[in-house]
C-alpha cells in the first residue's frame, strides 16, 4: 500500500528513494554496503542499486564496486543552502562573537525530523566530542538542550506526532528516556525559554540552549553553548551564559526576516 504522498500525480518515487539512500551516509562508517544500505532505507536490494548507481555516475557517490561511499561533490548541495539561507548568514558572526565571550562552542540547530540538525557553529573552540563535528550533523532532539527548546515550540499535535515515532534509546546513564518524563522536561523549556542538558548525550557534555525567533516572533531554531560538565557548573550557565545567549537571540531576531 503505497503512502498518502506517494498517490501525490506530481511526486516523484524515484527521486524520493534516491534522496533516502542519499541520507543513509550519515552512519559513522566511512564506507557500507549495499545491503547496509538498503536496511537502513528499508528498500529492496534492487531499488538501492539502481539508486547508488545513479548518485555514483552523478559523481555524489564513490565505490569501490563493493563499498560505497560520499564524495566531495555532495558538499555542492550543502554549501547551496549555506550561501542562499539567511539564519546560517546571519548567524556565523553571532556565533564567533559569544564563543569569544564564553570561551566556548556555540551553535545554531533547526529541527529536522527526530533529530536536530546544526546550520550555523562557532570554529573559537572545538568541544572534546567527536560527536559533534560541524555544521550537518544530527543529535537526537529528545536528549538535547536544543532540541528539547525546539520541541517545546511545537504544536501539541506535531509533539504527539514525534512520541509515536522516536525510539527513545538511553545514551547515557543519565538521559531522560521516560515519555512523561521528558514531556514536563519539554514544558519547562518552554516556560522558561531556556533549556539545560546534563550529560544527557554524552558524559561530561553539559549545554545550554534559548529559543531564537525571527522577526516576526516565530521560533525558527535554537541557540546553544556547549561546555564540559567537569568544568562548568550549572549554577554559571545560569548566571554568565543565559544573559549572554538571550543578549544575542534579542540583537538576531529584527535580521531574520520571512
Amino acid at each position: 500500500m503505497p503512502r498518502a504522498d506517494e498517490q501525490n500525480r506530481d511526486y516523484v518515487i524515484a527521486l524520493a528513494r534516491g534522496l533516502a539512500v542519499l541520507g543513509a551516509f550519515t552512519t559513522e562508517k566511512e564506507q557500507i554496503t549495499l545491503a547496509e544500505v538498503a536496511k537502513l532505507v528499508d528498500l529492496s536490494r534492487a531499488t538501492v542499486r539502481r539508486s547508488l548507481l545513479t548518485l555514483e555516475t552523478l559523481g555524489f557517490i564513490e565505490s569501490d564496486g563493493k563499498h560505497f561511499q560520499i564524495a566531495p561533490k555532495v558538499l555542492t548541495l550543502a554549501q547551496a543552502y549555506l550561501s542562499s539561507s539567511l539564519l546560517p548568514r546571519v548567524s556565523r558572526p553571532f556565533l564567533e562573537r559569544m564563543s569569544d565571550r564564553l570561551n566556548e562552542s556555540c551553535s545554531v540547530s533547526v529541527l529536522d525530523g527526530l533529530d536536530i540538525i546544526y546550520v550555523a557553529r562557532s570554529s573559537r573552540r572545538r568541544q572534546m566530542s567527536a560527536l559533534l563535528r560541524d555544521v550537518g550533523t544530527h543529535l537526537p532532539a529528545y536528549c538535547t538542550s536544543m532540541g528539547r527548546i525546539l520541541l517545546g515550540a511545537l504544536p501539541a499535535r506535531e509533539l504527539d506526532a514525534y512520541f509515536a515515532r522516536v525510539e527513545l534509546v538511553p545514551r547515557t546513564r543519565f538521559t531522560v528516556v521516560n515519555e512523561a518524563k521528558l514531556r514536563k522536561i519539554i514544558a519547562k523549556a518552554r516556560q522558561d525559554e531556556y533549556c539545560i542538558s546534563d550529560q544527557q548525550f554524552e558524559i561530561d557534555l553539559r549545554t545550554i540552549a534559548v529559543p531564537l525567533q525571527n522577526a516576526s516572533g516565530r521560533v525558527i531554531a535554537a541557540l546553544t553553548a556547549t561546555t564540559r560538565a567537569s568544568e562548568t557548573p550549572k549554577e554559571r550557565l545560569i548566571e554568565k551564559f543565559l544573559p549572554i545567549l538571550r543578549a544575542t537571540t534579542a540583537e538576531m531576531r529584527p535580521l531574520l526576516v520571512g
